[in-house]
């Protein structure tokens, strides 16, 4: 499988590839870039992407002709994203107008390089997100745009971020969480009954060791990271687990159950 996406991606880019290796169905090839969003992977995008060329999504299906693609995309657009034209964040009409063409082209292309390698079209799996400390309708929005593209595209999705949102309130964002069997087995992991998914000095990121100025995957046993990457590897073992589609079709059967 192929996993590309932003600074949340490169932080669980490891622990991802031990939990979907441990399912003895696939192994991963990553290339998560930190600050990127949809635009970056699409070939055909400025020459100041942040993402090379020979890491384009329709570039990687090619070289790697996975069976699955899984999108992480928390929905950057930072003055340092030259692809979304000065589109800021969560900017109203423009921002989910353009968030929404941009996953209908991203699958659009990897379909199309499918095609031209001769090989069955991966199925997609878009990632939903976590909360946002800052604006809970935005991800609400976002992941709204990622169903919708799933539905239309026969792929799926992996609801990573209700993983690490409280139990009944899904886009409330939190630093810490009732902890779970395996944590509470794990003294590091749980302390007074509650995990550790955010840094005092970060809201987004859940890795639990400093940022640096390096992209780098998550150097430190992190609970929001592995309780993400489980979402994630379990939807992609049911993908893998389906019967190949019939002769002739590009797709790869219906959609996942929800």
């Amino acid at each position: 499988m192929l996993y590309l996406g932003d600074s949340l991606a490169m932080e669980s880019r490891r622990v991802l590839a031990d939990r979907v290796a441990a399912g003895e169905r696939a192994t991963v090839h990553s290339a998560p870039y930190s600050g990127t969003t949809l635009c970056d992977y699409l070939e055909g995008t400025a020459r100041d992407s942040l993402v090379p060329s020979r890491h384009k999504a329709a570039a990687l299906v090619r070289s790697q002709r996975p069976r699955v693609v899984v999108l992480q995309f928390w929905g950057n657009a930072w003055a340092y994203t030259p692809c979304m034209d000065s589109i800021p964040q969560g900017g109203g009409s423009r921002y989910y107008a353009r968030y929404a063409a941009d996953a209908k082209a991203l699958t659009e292309q990897i379909a199309a390089a499918a095609r031209g390698a001769g090989i069955q079209r991966p199925r997609i799996v878009w990632v939903l997100q976590a909360p946002d400390a800052f604006s809970p309708d935005r991800v609400r929005r976002v992941n709204g745009i990622y169903r919708d593209q799933a539905d239309a595209g026969e792929d799926t999705v992996a609801d990573a971020g209700r993983e690490v949102s409280p139990a009944g309130s899904r886009y409330t964002w939190v630093q810490r969480l009732p902890c779970n069997d395996d944590e509470r087995a794990r003294p590091g992991d749980c302390r007074g009954g509650l995990t550790s998914l955010h840094r005092d000095d970060d809201h987004l990121h859940f890795c639990l060791a400093p940022t640096t100025k390096t992209p780098r995957p998550c150097p430190v046993r992190s609970p929001g990271i592995v309780r993400y990457c489980e979402a994630i590897a379990e939807t992609v073992d049911a993908v893998l687990r389906r019967p190949p589609p019939a002769t002739g079709r590009d797709r790869a059967g219906p959609p996942a159950a929800r």
